[in-house]
């Protein structure tokens, strides 16, 4: 069977191509990727390359030519996703595809979640084109809370609009083995996962994590959306980025990012790693 991953240099992309490799899935790995250059260590490791990016119609259904199955990892570009991956559908049903596995967000077509409708938007277009799927709703990564990492050495404190909301995070590593359980295995069509850690935490136990973390006292400081965004902006972030993460805390603070179901435990035959363990391996 021949794997290709599209975004096979991003975070998450890697993990699971090397994830593959790892598995000895030799010659039958293909990373998808819009610079070979970035590519390379891939290549050494024995992925063969294939260039075309999200926006490229035409290289995409020649990148997926021979594959029967494919990852398509959701795009970073918000407010574009749905046309790029739209474009990756097509590409892959024209190229004879027989299988697509999607990254998409927590509860994609109910959620009130800011990003969630550009999900909603690919999975509904995904059962529609009546390819075989498989849907990994991906809860947040742990990775994302890097910066609160470093601005908490800095200020001693953690500020947010999250509230009392908890997230069940788990970190690049879990969902990458995640996607790859789904990709070797077998039994998985016309399956959605809601995957996320095994515990949600609240920002009380962020803040005591990182404090546990870095050796000095953390305090965390919940404010209103507002207020998040207006704090950002005078941090020199953008009027429509400050809106974004101000949005997305509220989100967590609605429970937006709460639910802990176990399916990738389950996938991953193994815990998900925990917070304090996640955010270490950032620091380290």
């Amino acid at each position: 069977m021949k794997i290709a991953v599209t975004g096979a240099t991003g975070h998450l992309g890697r993990l699971v191509v090397q994830g593959l490799l790892d598995k000895g899935s030799f010659n039958n790995i293909f990373a998808v990727v819009r610079d070979d250059k970035k590519a390379q260590p891939l290549a050494k490791q024995g992925a063969e390359i294939r260039v075309a990016a999200y926006g490229d119609p035409e290289a995409l259904q020649g990148a997926f030519s021979g594959i029967d199955k494919l990852l398509l990892i959701s795009s970073s570009e918000v407010g574009r996703r749905f046309e790029q991956h739209k474009n990756v559908i097509n590409a892959a049903l024209a190229a004879g595809v027989r299988h697509i596995v999607y990254t998409s967000a927590p509860k994609a077509t109910t959620s009130t979640l800011i990003l969630a409708p550009e999900h909603k938007a690919t999975e509904e277009y995904i059962l529609q084109s009546g390819i075989e799927y498989t849907i990994l709703r991906n809860n947040w990564y742990t990775e994302n809370y890097a910066n609160q990492i470093d601005t908490a050495r800095k200020t001693g404190a953690l500020v947010a609009a999250a509230g009392n909301g908890r997230v069940a995070s788990a970190t690049r590593a879990d969902f990458a083995a995640g996607a790859i359980a789904v990709l070797l295995g077998a039994g998985h069509n016309k399956k959605i996962y809601e995957l996320g850690g095994d515990h949600a935490w609240d920002y009380l136990e962020l803040a005591k994590t990182i404090e546990e973390i870095i050796g000095k006292p953390v305090a965390y400081k919940p404010v209103d959306a507002d207020t998040l965004a207006g704090i950002l902006k005078g941090a020199g972030f953008d009027e429509a980025m400050a809106a974004f993460i101000a949005g997305i805390d509220k989100n967590i603070a609605d429970g937006a990012l709460s639910e802990v179901t176990g399916d990738l435990s389950r996938l991953i035959g193994r815990p998900t790693m925990s917070l304090k363990k996640g955010l270490m391996d950032i620091v380290s």
